[in-house]
């Protein structure tokens, strides 16, 4: 059993492969929290103090006992109201105006299997293979409850934790602030890891110590946000890639978000993951619940290398859903950067050609192909094929890409609507805009209000009649702005940022039901929208709009802290980059393509004969890794943001092939040598380069490492496979 109850002393704890989570239902009904870590044995109760602390409350049940206040004491749900001054997971405002909602313990069931959660993606697994855990909470006054949801997949060391925040009561309610996860830790000194950014220049990686006060980080733009990403690490001090303690909190919901992290008065550290509470006031009628979407605990004391291994399974296998789940993705291009809104059915046709001579399996026509939609400032919402710009019927023209070799795939951006549309005209009350106020406009674009199930229905019923039209295999979801509006006719205004996001769910949910053999891929101006919530549905997302390597690899980096490889869609594109201007080689941007779902976003028919042939061995070179990078262990060898190389490798699960790849981003006069100690490899195993059949153990490769060549040219880079020699 990976969760066991302590009847005698009402300890639970929760044991994984290498960890254990354990907390306790003191003599008061309140949960508190005793340890998370590394695996330990007995109860760890004795961890708890009590002394009389000034000015923190002390409960009334405590009587003149001082040294008793949740003001100090670790918990597992704190909740507002209840004498704790530090942040709180939980804000109920009750209907006389009060905000207190005092939780005790009223129940607990332990059922095999994972729970799942009504309308939200979650983490899944085989009955078999995980635990659950429900505590039920309620404060004794109002009745409201809290239903505590943990999840355990012991051989993954994985704990998920969510809650179903229940009106128990006779009145109504309003959540004001809702979490799934809290860590409290006695003592420590910690450092918050978080990934900011911005559009084209997402998850760049961040590191600040925990100190007196609150750091946070969030998004208020309905949306998990190219910002901020919604995963974050709590490190002890010191704690590096390969060795010392880290936490992974990661927050399964494409909304939204806050974290708080705060050092106390008494050096304690609390780390809290859930909803925005900036516009959140879910108002709950008698017996209705709001349910919180889950986050994804981690632990490991061997540095954030081996966290990162732990949620990139997690995230493959039990996460990401579906056919396409595991399964290597074909070679895609992307008519963006080739044509944006400027084509034709025979533009289409003519990289298909093109495709299928060089190896290409797919071809995408991306936005512009619908309604009046020659810029990005009309036809949003008008799901109907733009057969006078095509100059064919949509039928015809995947007939025509079909008939080369090559797959067919579109661009859909359903979440939204353009003013001059026909749609818009015929119902303006569908777009998320205030009453009496202008509306806030984003890329000339509004938002359609998906919590209304009527919207959802009638963009669903168009867009099914374009995919229907002929074999579509893939589609890119996009969404290119922030939601600034909160604000539906059908529902409170409290509540529309997060029934927004179940109604984008319930959508994508009932496209993968249609069309199960078909690929979506999640976008949002690139990586706006990055995030466990959205791989639930789309097995892959565009990473970013900017496609220059040099970016990317710093952009990539960032990025595979919590998400695999097999997630990262990454495209070789034109040189000079459309973003930057930079110029990179081809074969660097091969390089550093291979770091994900590899495909291509140029004009092909531009390309040489000698980069034709080049793009052919890339492809080739591909198919040859994917399953390498797709299912191997990933491990950064460099950091991009510090050092004058990036490197990274792949490592397969027996060992027994690796592949290194290494970019140089920095070259100087009289240039110093640069060495890549490897990793993840068998030290008493010899390894052997495929290209120059020079070999070497896994010891001095690990210890001592590669010398990178000096060559003039900027941003060289080098790929080398491994294999070992079987003796």
């Amino acid at each position: 059993m990976a969760i066991i109850y302590n009847e005698e002393k009402h300890i639970f704890t929760l044991n994984t492969e290498h960890t254990t989570y354990q907390m306790k239902v003191d003599n008061y009904g309140f949960l508190l929290h005793l340890y998370y870590g590394k695996k330990t044995a007995g109860e760890m109760d004795y961890l708890l103090t009590g002394y009389d602390r000034g000015f923190s409350g002390n409960p009334y049940e405590a009587g003149e006992d001082r040294t008793y206040s949740l003001d100090v004491l670790p918990q597992e749900y704190p909740t507002a109201g209840t004498g704790d001054y530090r942040n709180s997971a939980l804000i109920i405002r009750n209907q006389d105006g009060s905000e207190c909602c005092a939780l005790r313990y009223v129940s607990h069931q332990v059922k095999q299997g994972k729970y799942g959660l009504k309308g939200l993606p979650a983490v899944h697994a085989p009955q078999e293979e995980a635990e659950t855990l429900e505590i039920l909470m309620e404060d004794p006054v109002t009745r409201v409850q809290a239903l505590l949801l943990y999840g355990v997949l012991a051989d993954k060391d994985i704990i998920t934790r969510s809650a179903k925040i229940i009106n128990g009561g006779s009145g109504r309610i309003v959540v004001e602030k809702a979490s799934s996860a809290c860590l409290d830790f006695l003592g420590g000194s910690y450092d918050l890891i978080s990934f900011y950014g911005r559009h084209a220049m997402e998850r760049n990686f961040q590191r600040s110590g925990i100190v007196h006060g609150t750091a946070s980080i969030g998004s208020r733009r309905g949306t998990s946000s190219h910002q901020y990403n919604p995963a974050v690490i709590i490190a002890q001090e010191g704690t590096t890639e390969d060795a010392g303690s880290c936490y992974g909190m990661m927050f399964v919901y494409s909304g939204g978000f806050l974290c708080e992290a705060e050092k106390d008065q008494f050096g304690q550290t609390r780390a809290i993951m859930g909803l925005s509470s900036d516009g959140f006031h879910y108002l709950l009628e008698r017996e209705e619940e709001l349910v919180v979407p889950e986050t994804v605990l981690a632990y490991t004391h061997e540095g954030f290398s081996c966290l990162s291994e732990k949620y990139h399974r997690c995230v493959r296998e039990n996460i990401c859903r579906g056919k396409f789940a595991d399964e290597i993705r074909p070679v895609l291009l992307n008519s963006w950067e080739a044509s944006y809104f400027h084509f034709t059915g025979e533009t289409i046709c003519s990289l298909a050609r093109e495709a299928a001579e060089i190896g290409i399996d797919m071809v995408v026509m991306d936005d512009g192909w619908f309604g009046k939609r020659d810029d990005d400032n009309s036809g949003l919402g008008d799901w109907y094929v733009n057969e006078e710009k095509l100059g064919c019927t949509l039928a015809e023209l995947i007939q025509r890409v079909n008939r080369l070799g090559v797959k067919f795939g579109l661009w859909i951006e359903p979440e939204m609507v353009s003013e001059d549309s026909d749609l818009y005209r015929m119902h303006p009350d569908w777009a998320m805009q205030i009453p009496g106020r202008k509306p806030i406009r984003g890329r000339n674009q509004l938002v359609l209000d998906f919590s209304r199930a009527e919207v959802r229905n009638h963009i669903l019923e168009r867009i099914c009649g374009v995919l229907d039209q002929g074999n579509v295999e893939y589609v890119k979801w996009d969404m290119n702005r922030s939601i600034a509006e909160l604000y539906s006719k059908t529902t409170d205004a409290g509540k529309a940022a997060y029934d927004y996001v179940l109604g984008v769910y319930d959508f994508l949910e009932r496209l993968r039901e249609r069309y199960p053999d078909m690929l979506i891929e999640g976008c949002s101006g690139g990586g706006g929208r990055f995030d466990a919530g959205m791989l639930y549905y789309t097995p892959q997302i565009w990473c970013s709009d900017n496609t220059d390597a040099v970016d990317r690899v710093k952009i990539q980096y960032g990025t595979s802290f919590f998400y695999p490889a097999s997630t990262v869609a990454s495209h070789v594109s034109a040189a000079p980059n459309h973003q930057t201007g930079r110029n990179s080689s081809l074969h660097t941007r091969g390089v550093v393509a291979m770091a994900g779902v590899f495909g291509y976003e140029l004009d092909i028919c531009k390309l040489t004969p000698e980069q034709k042939e080049e793009v052919k061995e890339q492809i080739g070179q591909y198919r040859k890794y994917a399953g390498l990078i797709g299912r191997g262990d990933y491990y950064r060898l460099s950091n991009p943001f510090r050092d004058e190389i990036a490197a990274w490798l792949f490592v397969s699960e027996d060992r027994g092939r690796a592949l290194l790849s290494v970019v140089m981003l920095e070259v100087h006069g009289n240039m110093t040598v640069n060495y890549v100690k490897l990793k993840g490899l068998e030290a008493d195993s010899i390894y052997e380069d495929t290209e120059s059949g020079r070999c070497y153990y896994g010891s001095a490769l690990m210890e001592a490492g590669l010398a990178m060549p000096i060559e003039l040219g900027e941003y060289r880079a080098y790929q080398i496979e491994l294999k070992r020699k079987e003796l």
